[in-house]
């Protein structure tokens, strides 16, 4: 396999609702900060691919629009995903490995405000048997967590340690939505909004952009030597998918993530940092165990997704977070991972070493 490094990561602050920037407006900076961070010229960027969905827009094909956001000159070699833009990344390291490039330019942009998202999100169950019913995605969440309370897995008052926790990590993190200091007990006095789901339970909904380039072998080395940073290398990479129709899984466990984890080499040494792309506090309990990861590795030092939740980016920012604890030498060896689908259906999972 051909080595690739994740060199530069980006990202807009997420917000509840950006009204004065539409999406192209909003990603702009942010492609114009990863490359200037990277060191490259747009010219010599070997291959560009992004993540969106166009449910969100409304309007098809609305990624188009957004390669203003890259710029009319010089021309790309482009692609894209309609998912979030791990996948987008995903793709980036696979073309890399053909050979006949030494960088990738990797974006994703999600403006969740224009529409109701909890019922655009009821379109990705099965159309025949379930979405006909039109449960929303806080609804499907909460059928999930309250299985694993039934089954003893976890309870609510972890549930709200998870929340409590993000919440104070997320006060470093200038980009984050939703920080602060909360107790456990105030938060489970509020009521539920899906039992046993309450709001701190559940992602805020947020709109935001992200951006990495990666580069391979020595190109990388130069540009984050040039740049006084560590490459953080590329070592593991799996995403695997669970059957659509909730009927027919399991909902108190994710072998798609167990699966990638296994894939992906988690266990061959100790992993310093996670940044998993839980949306809901009884997922990163459930993710924690199906990745095999122990109370040393610390989980979610961004704040997560309980912090910040740009759909279609929120797993990218994962990437980009996890990269930069390496950049930065605070981790030697990083996990990062994203979902998709209701309750935890596709997983990816990315390990990032330093040298």
């Amino acid at each position: 396999m051909r080595e690739v490094a994740v060199v530069s990561f980006a990202q807009a602050r997420s917000v509840r609702r950006d009204i004065l920037r539409n999406e192209v407006e909003i990603l702009m900076p942010v492609v114009a900060e990863v490359v200037a961070a990277s060191g490259l010229s747009r010219d010599r960027i070997g291959f560009t691919v992004s993540g969106s969905c166009d449910y969100l827009a409304g309007v098809p094909f609305s990624f188009v629009m957004a390669l203003d956001g890259v710029g009319a000159w010089p021309p790309i070699e482009e692609s894209h995903v309609e998912m979030d833009g791990a996948w987008a990344m995903a793709e980036a390291f696979t073309r890399l490995q053909h050979g006949d490039i030494d960088s990738a330019l990797v974006f994703c942009f999600g403006k969740s405000s224009v529409g109701d998202l909890p019922d655009v999100l009821t379109l990705q169950l099965d159309p025949y048997l379930v979405a006909p019913l039109w449960p929303d995605s806080i609804s499907v969440a909460a059928l999930q967590a309250r299985a694993m309370i039934d089954a003893g897995l976890t309870s609510e008052r972890e549930m709200a340690e998870v929340a409590v926790r993000s919440r104070r990590d997320a006060r470093q993190n200038p980009y984050a939505q939703l920080s602060g200091d909360f107790s456990v007990d105030a938060l489970l006095a509020e009521p539920c909004i899906s039992s046993p789901l309450r709001r701190h339970d559940c992602p805020p909904i947020s709109d935001g952009a992200a951006a990495i380039v990666l580069a391979a072998g020595d190109v990388a080395r130069g540009l984050c030597e040039k740049n006084g940073r560590t490459p953080a290398w590329i070592r593991g990479l799996d995403h695997r998918v669970d059957a659509q129709n909730l009927g027919v899984r399991d909902l108190t466990k994710c072998p798609s993530a167990r699966i990638a984890a296994e894939k992906a080499g988690v266990s061959a040494a100790p992993i310093d940092v996670a940044e998993i792309y839980a949306p809901f506090t009884h997922q990163e309990i459930l993710l924690r165990r199906e990745l095999g990861l122990d109370s040393k590795t610390r989980i979610n030092p961004s704040g997560g997704a309980l912090a910040a939740n740009p759909m279609m980016v929120a797993g990218l920012i994962r990437i980009g977070e996890a990269a930069s604890r390496v950049h930065k030498g605070e981790a030697r060896r990083a996990l990062a991972h994203a979902t998709a689908g209701p309750c935890l259906q596709q997983n990816l999972v990315c390990i990032l070493e330093g040298e």
